[in-house]
């Protein structure tokens, strides 16, 4: 069960991961309609994580920094979940 948990937190960061390297990317085409069905997935997706971070990193000039920031962050808590849940298997 928890080899399930550990598999599904590591699957979860790393598609969260995905979307928003993409959502990034994305944003650098430009004329790029924001009513695109992917656009709004993505947007939908990253901006609960995205916004937050947004309003307390102030971009540098015109570059958003808060994507770095949030990937780095996501990373730190993906490796303590998962450490935490196989600390939590071995003990059993």
């Amino acid at each position: 069960m928890i080899l399930f948990l550990v598999n599904s937190v590591d699957l979860f960061f790393n598609l969260l991961t995905w979307a928003i390297i993409i959502r990034v990317l994305l944003s650098w085409i430009p004329g790029l309609p924001p009513y695109n069905p992917i656009v709004r997935f993505l947007v939908s997706v990253t901006d609960p994580v995205l916004e937050p971070a947004r309003r307390v990193i102030p971009p540098i000039g015109m570059i958003d920094i808060s994507p770095i920031v949030v990937l780095f962050v996501l990373q730190l808590v993906r490796e303590f979940l998962i450490r935490f849940l196989l600390n939590l298997y071995f003990a059993l």
